[in-house]
């Protein structure tokens, strides 16, 4: 071996520092691009190793965009896994919400970004097929162009434009009205807060919708609802058992304003909302303890 090779290596298998310095430089976006088709850190993480050990075999020399090669081999393994997760949701106790993630200011400044991460969109790219969920957030969070979604998908670009149009009007059917800024969440997540904790069924009867539907996540672990509670005053009725025994702990949730429930000084569940027409319409409770574990470190997603 060459000195200059033996140089480069850097650690187990011969991963070189050119290859580390790339994986690590687009890491952040490779892990956005896993979790908004998985919707759960920890596989996505697992993508990410998989990606890794692809990568470090790869003959840098003969990768022209080292960017949109990382994404292919992320976009392919998290379409291999979403399959998987597919299988498994069948089987999930209760509803299945996607994992919370604590997310920096910086992602909410992204308005884009942050929408596309959040708990109701998330839910809503839940509804579509694994490709359509592919090719709607390579093309619509990433803009990439559909000769590179095509090769990340194994797709000829006209089957792609297809594929885009009938996600885009399939996802256009399902999120929410209109555009909600972060200060119109920020202002009804507090009115929100306050009346929980003030016991002001009144106040909460005002802010949600007639139809509102509250989601909860205990994955078989912890209790919680089995199937939606709908109406508000099935709703409501649970938000006040919560407020009896926790406090509400104001955070960025996968870049927007959400909830932090403690019980006993500990995190019990995370509670994101959506809003329409300025009614919360939604609400999700993660509980499962599984999708916590990360609830105290900040993720880092980027576009």
């Amino acid at each position: 071996m060459r000195n200059e090779d033996h140089a480069r290596e850097d650690g187990p298998g011969g991963r070189t520092d050119e290859a580390t310095d790339t994986f690590v430089t687009h890491r952040n976006l490779l892990f956005t691009v896993a979790y908004e088709m998985l919707g759960s850190a920890a596989d996505a993480e697992d993508v990410l190793q998989e990606a890794w050990l692809k990568w470090v075999g790869v003959d840098l020399a003969a990768v022209r965009e080292r960017r949109a090669y990382l994404v292919r081999i992320t976009t392919r393994l998290a379409l291999t896994r979403l399959r998987t997760l597919a299988r498994r949701k069948e089987s999930y106790v209760g509803p299945w919400l996607p994992e919370p993630l604590l997310t920096a200011p910086d992602v909410a400044e992204d308005v884009e970004l942050a929408d596309s991460v959040s708990m109701a969109m998330l839910l809503v790219l839940e509804t579509l097929l694994p490709t359509e969920r592919a090719v709607f957030v390579l093309r619509e969070v990433f803009g990439l162009d559909y000769d590179e979604i095509a090769e990340a998908v194994d797709k000829t670009p006209a089957a792609v434009r297809q594929i885009a149009h009938r996600a885009r009007a399939h996802v256009a059917a399902r999120r929410p009205r209109g555009t909600v800024s972060p200060a119109q969440t920020q202002g009804a997540l507090d009115a929100f807060r306050k009346a929980v904790e003030t016991g002001d069924l009144q106040g909460l009867f005002d802010l949600i919708a007639p139809d509102v539907v509250l989601l909860t996540d205990g994955g078989g672990v912890v209790r919680a609802a089995l199937e939606p509670v709908v109406g508000a005053e099935a709703v409501v009725a649970v938000l006040a058992r919560i407020a009896a025994v926790a406090t509400l702990r104001p955070v960025r949730i996968n870049g927007c304003p959400a909830l932090v429930v403690d019980i006993g000084g500990e995190p019990d569940s995370v509670i994101a909302i959506r809003l329409d027409d300025g009614l919360v319409t939604g609400l999700y409770a993660v509980r499962n303890p599984e999708k916590l574990s990360r609830i105290g470190e900040e993720a880092s997603l980027r576009r």
